[in-house]
């Protein structure tokens, strides 16, 4: 779309441009300010940080809206009330959303789909890229044109954008929250965002850049997250013929409206887009605007700070946008939000010459299932204990320096309530089946869930309308423990693990710890992928060699024992 100057401007906009003369007219008038030929020659290569500038039939690049709501030279917008640069393109560009057309693990397992079934390549890539490239996969929708595949992409200044300033504030009102999968809707006019009309000056934005800005609810209460947070995918046999069963490959929208917090100010928003009460200028070199409360800081972040960080450290072979200190702050927000994510509590029930008993409390404090989003994310619950020299006794759930827990069952780790071997791992996850019931990554073979026990978020009920795409799957099903309070009751968003540690004989004292552990990419999940070979999967496969896959600290407790005879303890 390019700007559409109109005919009849008001009288303020005239005002605007004479006292700004700095804001040249037309076309070239605005692509030289942010960026000359040369710069944009830098970006396309991949040697700069600088956002891409460009306009397409429908969309705008990045670039096009930093240009007044990116940083301000003269310390007037985008600034909090202690002089703090808040500009949503810079929190913005160092996320998982502004790289996920760039993201090494999609690219790469992409490819590793398209191998396995190169008879449905285009349809698997159209339907991926709908979501990890929406303006570019959407735009040539719109335009009628044959679908956009990952070839597409590679040249694709608008698609290599990412989830980008108008993939959400462009989606039509009225369909989002009702259309998943990447079933997009837009309104190429008109663009959304969480202030009223009367409050905003949409003639400004209008001239510069036509797009007209108005209020919206979609905005505001998560549905604008909902289309690409809920995807079902078509099941393939191992043949590559569609079965005409389906999958649930993510539905975080849903486990939130299966939750306590649907329909109250607590969605997507208020955790990944965190408010400042602040009142903010929201375009810059106007000094005359107001400044508007409250102010959505674009942090964007889940709890995935490992691939934020192999983002960083492949910067340049990527092509990303963003500076180490951009991708520092992003990881540190991705590690704040983990670590709020769940609460965990330790506690002695019982102790005799052969036994110690403990149980675990997990409480989620998302607002969805934890984990949540792609399949291959885990939880591990790390369990050990220790006597009065410090030596272990008993440990369940540790990780070895593969970065894999050990005693893994071979196939897949079922879900537990009582631990009594060291073999015995608590891990949450979802383990997809295939169409012979074994276990499967490949996305599009995936047809039934063989374990689904990812913390249920509080409310959670398993007779909600939800629960068809938010089921949970396995022995979690029949645990009296999850998702149940002491009472029975359902809801609390909980579980508990026992623990029934056998002593031989000791009887000093004890310390038992419990961490719980995140896991993105496992190394289990990535072992069929890295069976194939491709460019994708060999480049990815060699920063996955060079990164640090040590699981990040999501919560702990820990307690001491006395020994028998002491505080109760003791036959």
């Amino acid at each position: 779309m390019r700007p559409k100057h109109r005919y009849i401007v008001l009288p303020v906009i005239a005002f605007v441009v004479l006292a700004f003369a700095g804001w040249r007219s037309a076309e070239a008038g605005r692509e030289g300010r942010y960026h000359s030929s040369a710069a944009l020659a830098i970006y396309r290569a991949g040697g700069s940080t600088d956002l891409p500038v460009l306009y397409s039939a429908f969309f705008a690049t990045s670039g096009r809206c930093a240009g007044c709501h990116g940083g301000d030279s003269l310390g007037i917008a985008s600034v909090d009330s202690t002089g703090r640069d808040v500009n949503v393109s810079n929190d913005w560009r160092s996320t998982l959303m502004a790289n996920s057309a760039r993201d090494p693990f999609f690219r790469a397992k992409l490819e590793h789909e398209v191998l396995v079934n190169p008879g449905h390549q285009t349809a698997i890539e159209n339907k991926c890229l709908s979501c990890h490239a929406p303006m570019g996969m959407h735009e040539e929708r719109m335009l009628g044109h044959p679908p956009f595949t990952a070839a597409m992409l590679d040249t694709s200044t608008i698609g290599l954008d990412g989830v980008s300033c108008l993939a959400c504030h462009m989606q039509d009102p009225d369909t989002a929250g009702t259309r998943f999968s990447g079933d997009l809707v837009f309104t190429p006019d008109s663009v959304w965002g969480p202030y009223e009309d009367d409050v905003i000056n949409s003639d400004i934005m209008e001239f510069f850049v036509g797009f007209r800005p108005g209020y919206a609810e979609h905005i505001i209460d998560g549905r604008v997250c909902a289309g690409c947070h809920t995807l079902i995918t078509e099941t393939i046999d191992l043949q590559g013929n569609l079965t005409g069963d389906e999958f649930v490959e993510q539905a975080t929208w849903h486990e939130w409206k299966n939750s306590i917090y649907a329909g109250t100010e607590q969605n997507c928003r208020g955790c990944h887009i965190p408010r400042l009460q602040d009142s903010i200028v929201l375009a810059s070199e106007y000094v005359f605007l107001p400044g508007h409360s409250p102010f959505g800081l674009h942090h964007l972040v889940g709890g995935n700070a490992y691939m934020v960080q192999m983002l960083k450290d492949n910067a340049a072979a990527l092509g990303v946008k963003a500076t180490d200190v951009q991708f520092d702050s992003t990881i540190v927000r991705s590690l704040a939000i983990l670590q709020r994510s769940v609460e965990v509590d330790l506690v002695e029930t019982g102790r005799d010459a052969d036994t110690a008993r403990f149980q675990v409390r997990l409480l989620n404090q998302a607002g969805h299932k934890f984990p949540s989003g792609y399949p291959s994310r885990r939880a591990i619950v790390e369990f050990s204990l220790l006597d009065d020299q410090g030596d272990t006794l008993f440990v369940s759930g540790r990780v070895n320096e593969a970065y894999e827990v050990e005693g893994h069952d071979p196939d897949l780790e079922p879900h537990h309530q009582l631990i009594t071997d060291p073999a015995q791992a608590q891990i949450y996850e979802l383990v997809m089946g295939d169409v012979n019931g074994n276990v499967t990554t490949v996305l599009e073979r995936a047809k039934d869930p063989l374990k689904d026990n990812r913390l249920v978020p509080a409310g959670f009920s398993t007779t909600h309308y939800t629960y068809d795409t938010t089921r949970i799957a396995g022995a979690a099903e029949t645990d009296p423990d999850f998702n149940h309070d002491a009472f029975g009751v359902e809801g609390d968003g909980g579980d508990i693990v026992h623990y029934h540690v056998p002593l031989n004989g000791y009887a000093g004292a004890l310390q038992a710890r419990v961490r719980v552990l995140f896991q993105p990419v496992p190394p289990r999940w990535n072992q069929e992928m890295f069976d194939s070979t491709g460019v994708r999967i060999d480049a990815f496969r060699n920063m996955v060699d060079a990164a640090d896959g040590t699981p990040d600290l999501v919560a702990q407790d820990s307690l001491f024992s006395g020994p028998v005879g002491l505080a109760g303890h003791g036959p």
